[in-house]
């Protein structure tokens, strides 16, 4: 009998399971993937999720997987590009871009050194039930022997596509439907010097530096686009880039494409209800949205947290399990919606409107609230507060200031 079983052991699930087994619980990870693997993922980790690697004693281990340190943005919106860093969450001025086949092997491993048990190849196939309470579950291990565990909770860390909130009828509650296609690949020889951002009406691309010297470069259409895209990728992909962004184009010409297109055409945008008797749903598979900002690593490392103090308090008598776990929806809710928005936003790729392009215009030269503008995307500064009525008004003057001078 575990205290818990998590389904899903990668940014989310593994975390959640080394916070709980630091805590002193008997803690079950499965993942029907066999490790080291990659899976579909912007591999972006904003400065906030590197703090938290930090915070947990785990950060050298990406450090030293030869993943650089991504200290600045260049978002190029057309005309001209804002450069700089973002504001950092604490001290912690990098991001990192790690491949997911090291860094989802890195959690899993923390989970285990703090005494949780993991099984990778372990596809689960129900849960169980006790009358209206979930009790457990039922699967096939990497041997294909039919295997049942029973736990106090069983967390669904299984993605977007759960099977755990699939099998417990967990409803929606808000869905902002499909906005984006998205497609990427690895190249050598494209160095950088920032994770580089192109947004264009009805396109983006973003290029970020990630384990052994290569080069993650991201297409983005719109979703209506995918048929099209995926019939041809590489001929959509360099057409596009091409056109909309010519200097990145050139030197993916000049480098090398490594590995084949990744990607997928059916991404959601939703926040479903998380918890009920005997389960709970963490990272993509309570709360998913568009990749156009990259906020899911960061994301699942968050609500893991939020979600290991929930069920903390309740086993250790500091509340009821299902007030616990309301709580923690509800700060999940309260902390996500304005990027949860924001984020499908920037996912419908339109041209920026005129007063957009105007604060674009103000922000050239204004380090300090570029900086704020970037921590905007990676976390750092609440969105409300930096598009703020009074905050855009002040930017605005100091732009009309400083030309003035």
């Amino acid at each position: 009998m575990f205290d818990a079983i998590v389904v899903g052991a990668r940014c989310a699930g593994s975390p959640l399971a080394m916070l709980l087994a630091r805590k002193g619980y008997k803690v079950l990870v499965v993942d029907k993937a066999v490790f080291p693997s990659d899976t579909i993922s912007t591999h972006h980790i904003h400065q906030p999720g590197v703090k938290k690697l930090k915070d947990w004693g785990i950060l050298e281990k990406v450090r030293v997987s030869n993943c650089p340190p991504m200290t600045k943005f260049r978002f190029d919106v057309g005309p001209f590009a804002l450069t700089g860093g973002a504001t950092p969450a604490g001290e912690v001025k990098e991001a990192y871009v790690p491949r997911r086949r090291i860094l989802d092997t890195i959690l899993a491993d923390a989970a285990v050194e703090a005494g949780a048990e993991f099984r990778d190849g372990f596809t689960v196939t129900e849960l169980l039930w006790d009358g209206d309470r979930v009790a457990g579950i039922r699967g096939r291990d990497k041997n294909g022997s039919i295997v049942t565990e029973k736990a106090k909770i069983v967390i669904g860390a299984d993605g977007a596509r759960s099977f755990v909130a699939k099998s417990v009828k967990a409803p929606v509650i808000i869905d902002r439907g499909l906005f984006t296609c998205n497609y990427y690949s690895y190249f050598s020889g494209i160095p950088l010097e920032a994770t580089e951002l192109y947004i264009r009406p009805n396109h983006g691309f973003v290029a970020d530096s990630t384990n052994d010297g290569l080069t993650m470069v991201v297409g983005i259409w719109k979703q209506s686009e995918f048929q099209r895209v995926r019939s041809n990728i590489e001929e959509a992909f360099m057409n596009a880039v091409s056109e909309q962004a010519p200097s990145l184009a050139e030197r993916i010409r000049d480098g090398k494409r490594e590995e084949p297109f990744y990607g997928a055409g059916i991404i959601p945008n939703f926040i479903r209800k998380s918890y009920g008797e005997g389960w709970a749903l963490v990272g993509d598979a309570g709360y998913h949205k568009d990749p156009v900002t990259a906020q899911g690593i960061t994301d699942s490392f968050t609500h893991a947290e939020m979600l290991a103090e929930a069920i903390d308090d309740a086993f250790s008598g500091v509340c009821e399990m299902e007030e616990a776990l309301a709580d923690y929806e509800q700060k999940r809710n309260e902390k996500t919606m304005p990027m949860f928005e924001y984020t499908c936003q920037l996912a419908e790729l339109a041209a920026p409107p005129p007063e957009m392009q105007m604060l674009f215009a103000a922000l050239r030269g204004n380090e300090k609230e570029t900086a704020r503008f970037f921590g905007t995307v990676a976390g750092t500064v609440p969105v409300q507060d930096f598009y703020s009525p009074e905050n855009i008004s002040r930017v605005m003057q100091t732009s009309t200031v400083s030309s003035v001078v």
